[in-house]
């Protein structure tokens, strides 16, 4: 299970339960921006940094443009942590 080296703020996890809600997408770049209700996050480096850190991704591989997003492993993991404490 990857996701290491980014710091899960409290904003990190709204965004988190936001991709587990179905609520967000992302675009298929290198710097996955992410969308939340059809708008903009406001943090893109958060989201570059969630995407990276392995703690979600988008839901469709080999996708172009937008796409919807969803947990990896480590991101369910990390919600199921935080649920339970």
């Amino acid at each position: 299970m990857s996701g290491s080296g980014v710091e899960l703020t409290h904003r990190a996890m709204a965004m988190l339960k936001a991709v587990a809600a179905g609520r967000a997408q992302m675009s298929c770049s290198c710097e996955p921006d992410l969308f939340v209700d059809g708008f903009a996050c406001c943090d893109q480096i958060t989201a570059h940094a969630l995407a990276h850190g392995g703690y979600l991704r988008p839901a469709v591989e080999g996708g172009t443009g937008r796409v919807a997003a969803e947990l990896t492993e480590a991101g369910r993991a990390v919600l199921a942590i935080t649920v339970a404490a």
